[in-house]
Parts: structure tokens; C-alpha cells; sequence
């Protein structure tokens, strides 16, 4: 009896069609613009970029430098005397400025004689481009920050417009990240001090 070996059946790869081909590099574009997107609104949710424009930061901050700005930081604390933040102008809400805290709620600032004084006492400011040469009193009420910038006779700040709005508050001041020279954190607290 002569039998016959069964026959195998070797499977047959088949070449994946062009058509397969275009709908995964499709796929694969929409993946990536989908996490592109995500990504984006993810980064600008907790923190924004923002340039400085003008002299009024000066020392601390150049005109020209790009600084990172955290937004939770005030979600979850108050702003604290010294810190560096952005904020919408309150006179025009489509600028954005980056000042000091110098005078927070219930405090009164008077600036007279070059020196700044805290409800009386003199505020040391090490990190100022000099002395101011204007005189005033403000009473910081609730919900209400008193902000200078640094060099304080070529800042518009809150000796000029008056008091920020908290809620105009878009985030702290984190670090200096360009130019690649001048990265830094950026020192808030340690520097400013009423003894």
C-alpha cells in the first residue's frame, strides 16, 4: 500500500498593501499631533514663558531674558513679600508686567527720603538699582498687593497705577532660562527682608 504524505500547508506571507501602508503612517501622525497638542495645553496650564521687555527689573532681570513662570504657586499659597511675579496689567489687561511684592494686604507702604518702610519699618533692598527719588503712602487693602520693579525710578508700577488686584496674578517667577549665559533660579525671599 503506497500512501501519500499529507500535505503541508506552508502559510503564504503577504506584503502588507499601500493602502495598509497609508492609513499607519496616517495613524502614526495623528497619534503624534494628538500628543503634540496634549502636551502643549498640558505645559501652559502649569506654567507660562514670558520675555522681559524694558529696564524696570534691572539688575535682577534684563530686558531681553526669557523667565519660566510657575502658575500653581499661588493655587496653593500666598504671595509673599519679595516674590517676583506676572501679572495683567490692571490699566490694560492685554499687557503683561513682572514687578516685586513689596506690600501685601493690610500693610501700608510709605516710600519717603529714598527708603521703602513696611507699616513704619525700613525695608532693606540690596538688589535695587538705586534709591527711590518719589515720595507716597499707600494702604494695601484686602485681596490687594503693592508691587514695585527694581529700578525703581524707571519702573510704571504701583507708585504710579496703584494697588494689583490679586486675581490679576498669572504666577511666580521661577528661573532665567535664556540666554543660556544667564540661566539661573531666580532668588525671591532671601533678598528682601524687614529687620
Amino acid at each position: 500500500m503506497e500512501t501519500t504524505p499529507p500535505e503541508v500547508q506552508v502559510p503564504i506571507e503577504t506584503q502588507p498593501s499601500q493602502t495598509d501602508n497609508w492609513k499607519r503612517f496616517i495613524l502614526d501622525i495623528l497619534e503624534t499631533v494628538i500628543l503634540a497638542v496634549i502636551l502643549y495645553f498640558g505645559i501652559n496650564a502649569i506654567s507660562a514663558r514670558v520675555r522681559v521687555d524694558g529696564l524696570s527689573m534691572n539688575p535682577t532681570l534684563q530686558h531681553g531674558e526669557y523667565v519660566l513662570v510657575s502658575r500653581l504657586t499661588y493655587r496653593t499659597g500666598e504671595p509673599e513679600r519679595g516674590d517676583i511675579i506676572v501679572f495683567s496689567f490692571p490699566v490694560d489687561q492685554k499687557q503683561d508686567l513682572i514687578k516685586r511684592v513689596i506690600g501685601l494686604p493690610g500693610e501700608t507702604v510709605s516710600i519717603r527720603n529714598g527708603e521703602v518702610l513696611i507699616n513704619g519699618v525700613k525695608l532693606e533692598e540690596p538688589y535695587i538699582a538705586q534709591s527711590p527719588v518719589y515720595n507716597g503712602t499707600w494702604t494695601v487693602g484686602a485681596g490687594e498687593l503693592f508691587v514695585l520693579g527694581d529700578n525703581r525710578n524707571d519702573s510704571k508700577d504701583s507708585h504710579q497705577w496703584g494697588l494689583l488686584p490679586i486675581e490679576n496674578i498669572i504666577g511666580k517667577a521661577l528661573l532665567i532660562y535664556w540666554p543660556p549665559p544667564e540661566w539661573k533660579l531666580i532668588n525671591h525671599t532671601e533678598e528682601v527682608f524687614v529687620p
